[in-house]
């Protein structure tokens, strides 16, 4: 098994949800089947049932800036950071944006 798988999206305006997801869609590569709302997400980071890439790595880290989706107290980004809370083999990242 590979270490850390790191998604850095941070440099995308990620506002709304389908923003993140297609940001970590990408490096995460999930099958053609995958779908784009919160239950195939969980199944990516927290079932280690799919992706193929993901089984590969130790453990997946997204980074994303503390801005628009991920704002502080902004309710979507919120609850994508505690799905990840709740899995064992993936992490989120707050950064501060710059500036």
């Amino acid at each position: 098994m590979r270490d850390e798988l790191i998604v850095n999206p941070r440099a995308v305006p990620l506002a709304p949800l389908d923003d993140f997801r297609d940001a970590t869609a990408g490096p995460c590569a999930p099958p053609d089947r995958f779908g784009r709302h919160t239950d195939a997400w969980w199944d990516t980071i927290g079932s280690g049932r799919i992706p193929e890439v993901l089984d590969a790595h130790s453990r997946l880290a997204v980074r994303v800036a503390e801005a628009g989706l991920f704002a502080p107290g902004a309710v979507d980004g919120d609850r994508q950071a505690g799905m990840f809370a709740d899995a064992s083999r993936a992490r989120p990242e707050r950064v501060r944006p710059p500036g």
